[in-house]
């Protein structure tokens, strides 16, 4: 969930158009979103004194977590483990399946039209359905156990994976392949010599990120019994026992910290330019490679995971699908249709908060603009800690202090949302170009001055075009927040589900499948015209 939390936006691989910005199309779009939020957040009862009575009811849940506690280390312990191994081997069967989608969905290198638009429509189907939901369907066809969360990540992985990799190799210099064809290579060949290596560089840095947002996301899978660490912390939860919660969290936290950081490690060693070296490349590859393969082979005997089963689960899969299909609308009638309406209130009315928070943040967390050293590291830690909680969770808080309800939802989504675009302002804002800010230097100007006149000007596409990225993450997170009665179109679907309903279910999938697929149009269209 997040994300897919959370994951980055890429540039668009399409041909060269003119992509001007429309005229006025900003502040057209800025009175559609302020219009858009006072609507949603009076359809859901949403108040901004709801938001801040809410920080109180929280606050004194958190006095009932201090002090946190961990009652059993051992277990807890190997369950973060899990957590970690199922993150790797649902990444790693994610990228084995993304590369030849990829070639498939690619432009350049599809085999034929119809090919690449079965392939795109794979990818944009697994990007659309939520991890969790995928989660919930193989548990019912496979069991309770870690294979079913392991399934899931690796399935929502490819939406995100398959495309990044595609737009890769639609950037590609055509040059040698031509050099590679000129000489009689087989299609094979042409593909691993000349465009492979060119698309390597892209490839790792998004699998090194998506490792990191897999291992968020396996931490709330064990509420539905997908195994990790998530099953303890329902557990404690469930049992209104604050303190071994926060412990618990406290260790989701550690684990999540030092995932960034050692991504952080591995990106500068295998992409950083400034540390080129092609035999050092070769080296560090070689052993990134190599480390892969172990935490495989770890993951498989430790997860006591037999190999045919990542086979043979296809068929027990296809069965619980199958019973999806055709979907009844008419079970639910309206009420399928207000919960969606919820949904997409939830999204906007979190989305608007988020970017009100997060974006001085995010300018504080920018190196080359923060006001002192002290301000960037307080601004970055408390992105770390805030994304490192996964949205599941801060729901699950949320409606133990508020109630069951899409406020909960809402302000869940919120929280959460400021460390997912904070991080991506901050990472933008220390991207600009330095002259303006020099210049605004040399004839006297302040920070603040310097704020406005040089930076955020040339950081403004770069914040449009996340904040519209955040909304369409944030439709895609609440249509599962209702497994906690956190509202939306969630509830009504792991009910049905529960209750083996599975053509309700399907309704159901199919409305968020329409709803996030036009949600991520739109949007796309709106940042290829503003960004």
């Amino acid at each position: 969930m997040s994300t897919d939390l959370t994951e980055r936006p890429t540039p668009s691989a399409s041909p060269p158009t003119d992509h001007r910005p429309l005229p006025g199309l900003l502040h057209l779009v800025t009175v559609a979103a302020v219009v858009a939020t006072i609507v949603a957040a009076w359809s859901i009862d949403f108040a901004p004194a709801t938001l801040l009575n809410g920080f109180d009811e929280v606050a004194a849940l958190l006095e009932r977590m201090v002090p946190p506690r961990l009652d059993d280390p051992g277990r807890i312990a190997g369950l973060a483990v899990e957590t970690l191994l199922m993150a790797v081997l649902g990444t790693v069967l994610a990228a084995i399946a993304s590369v030849p989608l990829a070639f498939m969905a690619a432009r350049n290198t599809t085999p034929h039209p119809a090919v690449q638009a079965v392939a795109r429509a794979i990818i944009t189907f697994c990007r659309a359905m939520p991890d969790l939901l995928f989660a919930v369907l193989f548990v019912r066809a496979l069991g309770i156990g870690v294979l079913p969360g392991i399934l899931a990540l690796a399935l929502h992985s490819i939406g995100m994976l398959g495309k990044v990799f595609a737009d890769a190799i639609e950037q590609t210099d055509p040059g040698p392949r031509e050099a590679v064809r000129s000489t009689g290579a087989s299609y094979f060949r042409e593909m691993l010599n000349a465009v492979v290596p060119q698309a390597v560089p892209s490839w790792i840095a998004t699998f090194i990120y998506r490792i990191d947002i897999n291992l968020r996301m396996s931490v709330v899978l064990g509420f539905v019994g997908a195994g990790g660490i998530g099953f303890a912390l329902q557990d404690a939860l469930r049992g209104l026992i604050y303190p071994r919660a926060l412990g618990i969290a406290c260790v989701i936290l550690v684990i999540i910290a030092a995932m960034e950081l050692l991504s952080i490690v591995i990106r500068r060693m295998l992409l950083d330019p400034a540390q080129s070296n092609p035999a050092r490349e070769r080296i560090a590859r070689f052993v990134f490679g190599g480390g892969l393969i172990a935490g495989c082979v770890l993951a498989l005997a430790m997860l006591k995971i037999n190999p045919m089963s990542l086979v043979t689960w296809v068929g027990p899969a296809i069965e619980v699908f199958a019973r999806m299909v055709p979907p009844n609308f008419s079970a639910l009638g309206s009420e399928l249709f207000v919960a969606a309406g919820q949904t997409v209130a939830i999204g906007v009315v979190s989305t608007a908060i988020g970017v009100v928070l997060s974006i001085p943040v995010g300018i504080l967390a920018a190196r080359n603009v923060t006001p002192h050293p002290a301000v960037y590291w307080a601004a970055r830690g408390w992105i770390l800690l805030v994304r490192a909680v996964p949205e599941l969770i801060l729901a699950v808080v949320f409606v133990a202090a508020l109630g069951l309800g899409p406020i909960a939802g809402t302000c869940a989504l919120a929280i959460g949302s400021i460390g997912f675009l904070a991080k991506l302002v901050a990472d933008a804002v220390e991207e600009i170009d330095p002259g303006p800010l020099e210049a605004v230097h040399s004839v006297g100007g302040g920070w603040w001055k310097t704020l406005f006149s040089a930076v955020i000007p040339q950081a403004m596409p770069a914040m449009v075009g996340s904040s519209l990225y955040l909304f369409d993450v944030n439709v895609r997170t609440s249509t599962i927040l209702g497994i906690v009665g956190a509202g939306g179109v969630g509830y009504l679907l792991f009910e049905s589900i529960r209750t083996l309903n599975f053509d309700v279910a399907g309704a159901i999938v199919l409305v968020i499948f329409v709803i996030v697929y036009a949600i991520e149009r739109l949007s796309g269209w709106i940042r290829s015209r503003l960004v």
